[in-house]
């Protein structure tokens, strides 16, 4: 009789089609079934030192589940010791694996089995088993043609494992092309104080390094701008840096997010992912907010850290990483280790290096290269000519304290600037920012340091005596606010919402100092 490859054929036009890896190998088991009748096929993927189904037909559900100690399963271990078509014979006393998992069938013993080991160059996959529950149904195959269809199987298993792993690594390349654009966006730090020289002066004793950098300053100061400068300057500069926002990951995806997963491990999960740590292969993980992750997560990470080693969410397989960590955190990681909200261990694990940023208000005059490079940058967004910064506008910004930082003094400049624009017209050469478009909310204290200043279109004088003067400086400077409030109150016909803007000052911050100053 003739072999029949049909069923072959149609898996070799299977592996033009877009298949998962599973769709395949049960397609494949599928094909055996017609070639060879029985009543269960089992192809098992052998993993250190059990075998685990990866497709099945004849068998209850259940036994997808389990994995195969080969040692306690002497058909399966004589199977896999031979190079050879192993056939057992029907009263065999080895127990089989299958007895009482064949599905639909009262017969809890199976009565004619053998099984093949998988080689796939050279080195043991696995092993294709089939059972029938009568006796003598494998009785008349031809152990050529048997041969041939086990080597068949081989090299579709073969063909499978090399279209998955191309899958993997288009997806994984796509991904990390994708990291290396966005690593690739500006890092220069704007500043010439000695603050910002002296941390320039840390990154660049630092990046070389492959030691891991914890990043700490208050919010918005630029955290992931050093990151970015330390990945530029180290020796990793041509692979990705690869971010992760800690803050923003719900406590259930965590590790996949970190680790990736398999098709599978969890609801939802449709297609095998590669995580952050994969991406980063050879590059640098940027853990932002690290402060912010959960103790569970801490523990998974400290164990990625410690070994190199990780393994995705729904499989046992461990993928060794080389990847260089920096972190960043506005929360103070000492006090939250002392209260039990981190873990000291994995603390001491991101704080090789530590490296503040200093906060705005200690970087001098920084703000005004900054407002130049911000300004630039919304000239062009807003499709502006020319964007400037009045003498009014200059004073106030150098007042104020800069809570939110450079991140604030952007925001507040883009508000501006769309005022400026909104009032002077998108078509003027030359368009001021004053200090009314930046409406800044200065504090009381801040009063006495801009309520001097006229407005543009204002013109009056306050002269103060000596005698004033050697009262000294905290009365004097209470007479002259008294004296310049009053003045403007006279002058507005006591609208103070007009003294208000006279003053470049917010209404609730000039009724406070009147009440003070004992205006009424």
């Amino acid at each position: 009789m003739p072999m029949n490859i049909s069923p072959f054929i149609d898996i070799v036009e299977d592996l033009n089609c877009e298949l998962t890896e599973a769709e395949r190998y049960q397609r494949l088991v599928l094909a055996i079934q017609r070639a060879i009748p029985c009543d269960v096929v089992g192809l098992l993927k052998l993993h250190e030192d059990r075998l685990l189904p990866v497709a099945m037909l004849g068998l209850k559900q259940e036994a997808l589940a389990r994995q195969f100690v080969i040692a306690q399963h002497p058909r399966l271990q004589h199977i896999l010791s031979n190079l050879q078509l192993t056939r057992f014979d029907s009263d065999s006393d080895l127990a089989d694996p299958y007895d009482g998992l064949v599905e639909n069938s009262e017969q809890l013993h199976i009565h004619d089995c053998m099984g093949c080991a998988i080689l796939i160059d050279g080195k043991q996959w696995g092993v294709l088993t089939l059972d029938a529950m009568q006796a003598g149904s494998f009785s008349t195959l031809d152990p050529i043609e048997t041969r041939a269809y086990i080597a068949a199987v081989a090299a579709v298993i073969k063909t499978s494992q090399y279209i998955a792993a191309l899958e993997h690594q288009v997806e994984h390349n796509q991904q990390v092309a994708q990291r290396i654009l966005e690593s690739t966006s500006p890092s220069q730090v704007i500043g010439q104080s000695s603050a910002v020289k002296d941390m320039l002066s840390e990154i660049n004793t630092v990046a070389p390094s492959n030691l891991s950098v914890l990043i700490t300053g208050e919010t918005g100061v630029g955290k992931e701008l050093v990151a970015k400068r330390i990945h530029h300057c180290s020796r990793r500069n041509n692979q990705p840096l690869v971010q992760i926002n800690c803050a923003a990951l719900p406590e259930n995806i965590v590790e996949s997010e970190l680790f990736g997963h398999v098709k599978g491990a969890f609801s939802g999960a449709v297609n095998s992912r590669s995580g952050r740590f994969e991406l980063a292969d050879r590059g640098t993980l940027f853990l932002d907010e690290v402060g912010e992750l959960p103790l569970p997560a801490q523990a998974k990470l400290l164990r990625a850290l410690q070994s190199g080693e990780i393994q995705r969410v729904g499989s046992d397989k461990t993928i060794i990483v080389d990847v260089r960590i920096v972190a960043a955190t506005n929360r103070d990681l000492q006090l939250e280790v002392k209260e039990g909200r981190f873990r000291a261990d994995l603390y001491h694990r991101l704080s090789v290096y530590p490296l503040v940023v200093p906060p705005l208000r200690e970087r001098g005059k920084d703000y005004l290269l900054l407002s130049g490079y911000f300004l630039e940058k919304s000239q062009h967004q807003l499709g502006a000519t020319k964007l400037c910064l009045q003498a009014s506008a200059v004073e106030q910004l150098s007042r104020y304290d800069w809570p939110g930082n450079v991140r604030e003094l952007e925001h507040l400049l883009s508000r501006a600037a769309l005022r400026a624009i909104t009032e002077q017209g998108r078509q003027t050469k030359v368009i001021s920012i004053t200090s009314a478009h930046l409406n800044l909310q200065l504090t009381e204290e801040s009063i006495a340091d801009t309520s001097s200043i006229p407005a543009e279109d204002d013109d009056f004088s306050i002269d103060i005596s000596m005698d004033e003067i050697e009262l000294g400086l905290r009365e004097s400077t209470d007479n002259y606010q008294r004296a310049i409030i009053s003045k403007v109150l006279d002058q507005e016909h006591g609208n103070l919402a007009a003294v208000a803007r006279v003053l470049q000052v917010d209404r609730s911050n000039l009724t406070r100092s009147m009440r003070r100053l004992e205006i009424f």
